[in-house]
């Protein structure tokens, strides 16, 4: 039993062989097979460049807009804070009327 499995083996063995005969070493081989990784990897080097080129434009436009939004800005629109509103504010009256609902 166990001679028919080692001729089975051999016998797959000697088909892969003749479907996959051994390449012939030449001087060439090893400049070949690093220029084959080289274009594998020059594609993902390139996407690799495009994500760290979109992180370097996310990274300036938050520093740009941070800038931008610290500077105060001479518009008039909001000239004062939060508490000087409120304390430019007179007749806080309103504020404590009681609140009126009718029902129909």
């Amino acid at each position: 039993m166990r001679g028919s499995d080692d001729r089975k083996l051999d016998a797959l063995f000697e088909a892969y062989r003749e479907v996959c005969p051994t390449p012939e070493a030449s001087a060439n081989f090893m400049p070949d097979l690093w220029d084959k990784i080289g274009a594998r990897q020059r594609v993902t080097f390139s996407f690799s460049r495009m994500a760290a080129g979109f992180v370097t434009a996310a990274l300036a436009l938050s520093i740009a807009l941070g800038v931008y939004l610290a500077i105060p800005s001479n518009s008039g629109y909001f000239t004062q804070s939060y508490v000087e509103a409120l304390d430019a504010d007179q007749d806080p009256g309103d504020l404590f009327e009681p609140v009126r609902y009718e029902v129909r």
